[in-house]
């Protein structure tokens, strides 16, 4: 599993905001969010696909909404690394996302 991400914070407050660098080539497993998933891009260059939507390439000053429960991955560009600030809103049981299976060599070479 991708790299792990701290739990919400007690309620009242919910939202846990991270900043995540990937290297080269680097990707998270396809997941969902229940309360949703903002990224911000900050650096470099990174590839996101909503299942069964297009592959987009996401540039710093892009910001990208994943509705909740929509399930998704995004990740480097194959030659550049890419850094996000990811804000999430955890649920009432603290959850702020939910992982699935990798996104498969295949699959991120067709992104790619």
């Amino acid at each position: 599993m991708p790299g792990s991400i701290r739990p919400a914070a007690p309620s009242p407050s919910r939202v846990t905001a991270n900043l995540v660098h990937f290297m080269p080539g680097a990707r998270t497993h396809w997941h969902r969010h229940p309360l949703s998933q903002t990224v911000f891009v900050t650096e470099e260059i990174g590839l996101c696909q909503r299942r069964g939507g297009p592959v987009e390439v996401i540039r710093p000053g892009d910001r990208v909404l994943f509705e909740a429960h929509e399930e998704h991955w995004h990740g480097a560009a194959p030659n550049r690394l890419m850094v996000h600030l990811a804000i999430n809103e955890g649920d009432d049981d603290h959850a702020v996302v939910h992982w699935q299976e990798p996104v498969t060599d295949e699959e991120y070479a067709a992104a790619a």
